[in-house]
This record gives structure tokens, sequence and C-alpha cells, in this order.
């Protein structure tokens, strides 16, 4: 606990505003009754404790997110607890930096039931004996991709129907 001119400041108190409540440092020093810079050295002070307790059983999902054209985080979670199991920073998506973070997430001494993933060419054939599938998302990306909003065909009609179904079942299931 440390008091500024006003409050008292507590720093997981403060971190979890800065990061939860996404409170910016001039917000948090009006808050608190002390400057901006002080707020900014408390939370640089402030160490914050990582989960290391992995379940022994996993359904990996696995993607890549880029931020920009040179930078992405490739994240490793487990569907069941929603636990983060591995991620890396990566300039581009491939099948090795794929193999690799299983095999990161194997060596923590996980089990892995199973593998959901967007589908790139070659992962099915990847990891061996592990069942793997392609994200729902994903499926439904490409089937979009390939329809019209308006087909013309009864066919199309059809599939466009049940693409849409799919995506409010994956709206409704997270």
């Amino acid at each position: 606990m440390i008091f500024t001119g006003r409050k008292l400041v507590n720093p997981a108190e403060l971190w979890e505003k800065y990061l939860r409540r996404k409170q910016t440092y001039q917000e948090l020093a009006q808050a608190y009754g002390c400057s901006s810079k002080t707020i900014r050295r408390r939370l640089d002070k402030y160490s914050v404790e990582l989960n290391e307790h992995f379940p022994k059983v996993a359904n990996v999902v696995m993607d890549t997110t880029y931020f920009g054209r040179s930078l992405g985080v490739m994240c490793f979670k487990d569907s069941i607890t929603k636990t983060l199991l591995h991620k890396q920073y990566v300039r581009y998506e491939t099948n090795v930096l794929y193999f690799g973070g299983i095999e990161i997430i194997h060596s923590k001494g996980v089990v892995i039931k199973s593998i959901i993933c967007d589908g790139r060419k070659g992962l099915f054939h990847l990891f061996g004996d592990i069942p793997i599938q392609m994200c729902r998302r994903h499926q439904i990306e490409i089937v979009r991709r390939y329809l019209t909003r308006n087909p013309k065909l009864q066919a199309g009609k059809e599939l466009y129907i049940l693409v849409k179904n799919m995506a409010l079942l994956i709206k409704y299931s997270f």
C-alpha cells in the first residue's frame, strides 16, 4: 500500500483499473490525486504473477493474429479451461512454428486430445495421431468467400442458410 497526497493506492487495484477497465494514466491520476507520472512509476514497479498451472489434458485452439504487416501473435489456448498454453511473437505464420508450439506444450506435460486450427495447408498431416479440425469460423469465412449474398441456384441458397445458422451457433456457443 502506498499513500499519495489524498488516497491510499493499492498497486494490484491500480493495475486492475489500468488493464481491465482501460483507464488512462490521467484518469487514474485524477482519481488518486497524484500526477500521471506517479501512476506510471507505480505501474512500472508492479509485477504480475503469471499463471503456470496448465491442465493435464487439453483441446488446443491455435491461431495467429496480426498487428500490422510484420508483427503477429501465435496463440495456443485450451478450449475447455480457456488457459493460454503458449504464445509467441512471429513475423509469419508457418507450419514449423505451429509444430514448435505444440512441442513446447508437450514439454510442459500437457496431453493434447485434439487441435482446432485455421486449416492451413499441411497442418492436418503434421501432428500424426492427434485429431485435428478446422475452426467453424474459418469454415464459414471460406464458404462466404465463394458464395454471393444472393445465390441463384437452390443448392447455393441452402448452403447460404446453413452457413448463416453455423454463424449463429458460433455467436451463442462462446
